[in-house]
C-alpha cells in the first residue's frame, strides 16, 4: 500500500446522525476518523465536491432500508488527489488528480463517508483521471450528472437522427443531456451513419434560463412558464425527464418513442432509471470534455465555501440552481 506520510488519523467533515431535512440535521464535525481503504480502493484528499438532489433524499430517509448505517457524511461527487492506494490498484498512483461518483449504486449501500469531508475513499473502477483542462471545481460538477445523462440515453437506444426533448434542461443532468445527445451517437450506436447525434434537441426551462439552453445547443428552448411541451404539434423520439413530469413526458413522445426518467412522478414512468457509477464512462467521455465540446455548467453562486455547506444544500433545495452546486475549498 502506497501513501503520503502526512495523512492525519482524523479529519473535518459534515455529518448527520439522524434522518430529516438535511439543512437541520447536518453538523460540522472536526474529528471524524479517516476511513481505511480496501485493496481495490484509493484514499482521496478532497479538493471539491458537488451536491446532488439524492443527498437530500438520502438524508430524509427515503431509502433508509438500503442505506449504510448512520452517522453519514453525505456527498457523491468528488474531485481531488490520490494520497493512498490499495495493493490491487493499477490505474492510479499517489499524487494523481482524479474525479468520480464514489457510490457505485446511488441507493443501495452508499458509503457512510461521502465527499463532504477532507478525505474520502472510492474503488478504482469508479474513478478517472481529471481532465487536464478542467479545474477541480469544474471536475467535481461532472461525474454523477454526466454518467446519468449518458446511461439514460444508452437505456433508450438513442442514436443518430433521433429527436429528443429534455424536461429540466438547465439542471445538472439536463445540461449534460443536451450536450451529449449531439455527440454520443457514435459511442451509443457505433454503426450510425451520421458523425454526430440528435436531429433536433428541445429542452424546457424558465424564462431566465432560455439563453443557457441555446448556448448548450438546444434547437428549441421551451419556456415552461408560458408553454406546455406536451401541447407542441411535434412529438419526439425520446423524452428525457429529469424533473419528475412523467405524465407530461408521455404526452410529448411519439407513439413509437421512448421516455426515460430519473425522478418518480405522479404517473409511474415507463422507464425509471438510477445510474450505476462507472469510471469507464468518464474515460469514454474524456475527449469531449478535454476538447471543450462538453462543458460542465456551474451555478453562478458556486463554489460555496466548505463552511457554507448547509447554505448550499438549502439553495439546491429551492430548485433555482443552474447546472451544479459545488463546494470548494475543502480544508
Amino acid at each position: 500500500m502506497a501513501s503520503t506520510p502526512s495523512i492525519p488519523s482524523h479529519m473535518k467533515a459534515w455529518v448527520y446522525s439522524e434522518y430529516g431535512n438535511i439543512e437541520e440535521i447536518l453538523k460540522f464535525d472536526p474529528n471524524v476518523a479517516i476511513p481505511d481503504i480496501k485493496d481495490d480502493q484509493v484514499l482521496i484528499k478532497v479538493v471539491a465536491a458537488a451536491l446532488n438532489p439524492v443527498d437530500h433524499k438520502r438524508a430524509f430517509g427515503y431509502f433508509k432500508n438500503t442505506d449504510s448505517p448512520l452517522p453519514t457524511v453525505p456527498g457523491y461527487d468528488v474531485a481531488g488527489v490520490v494520497v493512498r492506494v490499495g495493493s490491487e490498484v493499477k490505474k492510479f498512483k499517489v499524487g494523481d488528480e482524479v474525479y468520480g461518483d464514489i457510490n457505485q449504486h446511488a441507493l443501495n449501500d452508499p458509503k457512510s463517508i461521502g465527499t463532504l469531508a477532507e478525505y474520502t475513499v472510492a474503488e478504482e473502477k469508479l474513478l478517472a483521471h481529471k481532465p487536464s483542462n478542467l479545474s477541480f471545481i469544474e471536475a467535481a460538477a461532472v461525474p454523477l450528472a454526466i454518467i446519468t445523462a449518458y446511461e439514460g440515453l444508452e437505456r433508450v437506444d438513442f442514436s443518430a437522427g433521433k429527436s429528443i426533448l429534455v424536461l429540466g434542461g438547465a439542471g445538472g443532468v439536463g445540461t449534460f443531456v443536451i450536450q451529449v445527445s449531439y455527440l454520443l451517437s457514435p459511442l451509443l450506436c457505433p454503426l450510425a451513419k451520421h458523425a454526430f447525434g440528435a436531429s433536433k434537441v428541445a429542452a424546457t426551462a424558465s424564462t431566465a434560463k432560455l439563453d443557457l439552453l441555446r448556448n448548450l445547443g438546444a434547437d428549441l428552448p421551451i419556456d415552461y412558464t408560458k408553454e406546455n411541451s406536451e401541447d407542441l404539434t411535434e412529438k419526439f423520439d425520446v423524452v428525457y425527464d429529469t424533473v419528475g413530469q412523467s405524465e407530461r413526458a408521455l404526452k410529448a413522445v411519439k407513439e413509437s418513442g421512448k421516455v426515460v426518467s430519473i425522478v418518480p412522478g405522479d404517473t409511474p414512468p415507463p422507464n425509471l432509471f438510477i445510474l450505476t457509477s462507472d469510471g469507464a464512462v468518464l474515460e469514454k467521455l474524456q475527449p469531449y470534455l478535454e476538447s471543450g465540446k462538453v462543458k460542465p455548467v456551474l451555478d453562478p453562486k458556486s463554489p460555496f465555501p466548505f463552511s457554507h455547506t448547509v447554505e448550499a444544500f438549502a439553495y439546491l433545495k429551492t430548485n433555482r440552481a443552474i447546472g451544479k452546486v459545488v463546494i470548494h475549498h475543502i480544508p
